[in-house]
């Protein structure tokens, strides 16, 4: 989307009570979101946006300049995704109540639609952190990005484990990202740009509220094909978690716990219900979503051939060793090129020379 008409999405991103439905409702009337942010109150109520939310626009839109709040997004590195780019998640927009407006710091790869979700208490037992920590570990290690919420305790160490394990993880908060929640994370946070993402639906400027948890928590599920719950209570958020993911068709699994342990509760009781899989290892998740080849995936799909001039020479190797002037010949390509791209698959490890530039083919 061009930024003539993102302008407006992020403009609206700031009116209160304005989410999904009443967005859906604004793509439906108008020709675009700019004739929508310009229209006048007898339009917009034609449009079905009646009592506090035409309320809210009226009174909010005067204040706002649609490009201003582009450049502050720009100079803090914020991007605005909305549920119409490409780079929007494509698992999110399974959800029933996916954003319309998604802000992030940091890069979304196509291999972050292999995600789980790892959540629990801000109280972690030892028994919980170091579950926390193993798991974490063990997804990262198989090429699985670990999604949380940035909380004190296990959120915190399931985000320290994956990027000390060399992976992804992405951290979804519930505040606008020109703030950190909480602030001794600060440095965390920065990490997880680096490999990884800061996520929220939230528009700059938001701070913390204990309302705004919950709802955060969607996004966490509908990034995720599953949520691990590794200890929680059963009123606690990691549970709202666990139901938002049942409701949304992901799996649930969760680490059992003491009997005796008020933080084990609400695993034990998802357990205890059929609504979670009991998991004691890393493998109990990766085979029943079927990732135990992850990893092993992920590098083949970095081995594809870049481009068709790729495929054609693999095509031209075998097992047996052929002369880069038979190659040029049977590609009919410039030995230039020729040379070029057989050193790039041979950095890619699927071919190799053999000596006096003869090759054959290892994958």
């Amino acid at each position: 989307m061009d930024r003539s008409e993102l302008q407006y999405w992020v403009a609206f991103g700031r009116v209160p009570q304005i989410g999904r439905a009443r967005f859906s409702l604004l793509e439906a009337h108008f020709p675009s979101i700019e004739a929508a942010w310009k229209a006048g109150p007898a339009s917009l109520q034609q449009a079905g946006l009646t009592g506090a939310a035409l309320s809210a626009l009226l009174a909010g839109r005067d204040g706002i300049t649609p490009e201003e709040e582009l450049e502050k997004l720009d100079r803090l590195g914020v991007r605005s995704l909305t549920w119409h780019d490409d780079a929007y998640p494509a698992r999110l927009k399974e959800i029933h109540d996916r954003p319309p407006l998604l802000y992030v710091r940091g890069e979304l790869t196509a291999n972050d639609e292999w995600s789980i979700a790892l959540v629990g208490t801000r109280r972690a037992t030892a028994y919980g952190r170091q579950a926390a920590e193993e798991l974490a570990a063990g997804l990262a290690s198989n090429g699985i990005t670990v999604v949380s919420g940035l909380a004190r305790g296990i959120d915190t160490i399931g985000h320290r484990s994956a990027l000390a394990a060399g992976g992804r993880t992405l951290a979804v908060l519930a505040c606008g990202l020109d703030t950190v929640y909480p602030p001794e994370n600060l440095k965390l946070a920065q990490q997880i740009v680096e490999q990884g993402a800061l996520m929220s639906d939230y528009p700059l400027g938001t701070q913390p509220q204990s309302q705004f948890f919950p709802r955060r928590n969607r996004i966490m599920v509908g990034l995720s094909l599953g949520v691990l719950v590794v200890e929680g209570d059963v009123k606690s958020g990691a549970l709202i978690t666990a139901r938002q993911a049942i409701d949304e068709n992901r799996e649930v699994f969760a680490v059992p716990g003491s009997i005796y342990s008020p933080t084990f509760r609400g695993t034990n009781w998802l357990i205890q219900h059929g609504q979670a899989k009991l998991v004691t290892k890393i493998e109990d998740v990766l085979e029943e979503l079927n990732l135990t080849m992850a990893e092993h995936q992920l590098e083949m799909q970095e081995l594809l051939p870049a481009d068709d001039t790729e495929s054609g020479l693999l095509r031209l190797l075998s097992n047996e060793p052929i002369h880069i002037d038979e190659v040029r010949r049977g590609s009919g390509l410039a030995i230039d090129t020729v040379s070029s791209t057989l050193s790039m698959l041979e950095l890619k490890g699927m071919i190799r020379e053999v000596g006096s530039m003869n090759y054959v083919r290892v994958r």
